[in-house]
């Protein structure tokens, strides 16, 4: 069933352990944007704000088992949306086996994420470059599914010193990044002000992690 919704197409290696997977999404993105209005109708999207206390630019919202969150207490995950106190919305099926499907193709067999971070991204918005360290076993893979407006993804080395690639991520395209490069430093430049014809003027990212 897997490999129907998602056939082989074009990839790109950009590192050990990172493979960039163009349009892999494509055909299922109507599918997929259905999938994350309903999780965002139970848990709405929302601005969090750092340890410090800044605003966050991107609004975030979370499925699945764990969802992460941020505030005076720190970065971690968590089984309750804070807003509310329930847990979080079951991650959809099809946005599991996407990203199940494109970590096997990037060589992490039997990825099976039990968190999905949605982040809403509108014209001005932008990602600082970081590490993901709040998970617990490194050795599983994070995948990243782009919908929307386009934007520029900065992909570092593994010091915040090392010069990012700078690579442009399409409606639809799926990237993955584990192994060797799972401790990248990575991030997304302002997004450019633009129209989407199914999302208008913002980009989703949906990003896929084994949390616990």
């Amino acid at each position: 069933m897997t490999a129907d919704l998602f056939p082989p197409d074009s990839e790109l290696s950009l590192a050990p352990g990172a493979l960039l997977l163009p349009g892999l999404a494509l055909d299922q993105a109507g599918v997929l944007l259905d999938a994350v209005n309903a999780v965002t109708a139970a848990a709405a999207l929302r601005q969090l704000h750092t340890p410090g206390g800044q605003l966050m630019q991107v609004a975030m919202s979370n499925c699945g088992d764990l969802g992460w969150v941020s505030d005076a207490r720190g970065y971690r995950y968590q089984a309750h949306d804070p807003l509310t106190g329930r847990a979080w919305p079951t991650m959809p099926a099809l946005i599991k086996q996407l990203a199940a499907a494109a970590a096997q193709r990037a060589g992490f067999a039997d990825f099976d994420p039990d968190a999905c971070l949605i982040n809403r991204y509108l014209p001005g918005n932008r990602l600082s470059l970081h590490q993901d360290r709040d998970e617990q076993d490194y050795s599983q893979p994070i995948v990243s599914i782009s919908l929307g407006l386009p934007a520029v993804f900065l992909f570092g080395g593994l010091t915040r010193a090392d010069k990012p690639a700078r690579l442009t991520l399409q409606h639809g395209d799926v990237l993955v990044w584990g192994g060797p490069s799972r401790l990248r430093f990575h991030g997304v430049q302002p997004l450019a002000a633009g129209e989407h014809p199914l999302l208008g003027a913002c980009r989703i990212n949906l990003t896929l992690r084994r949390a616990n």
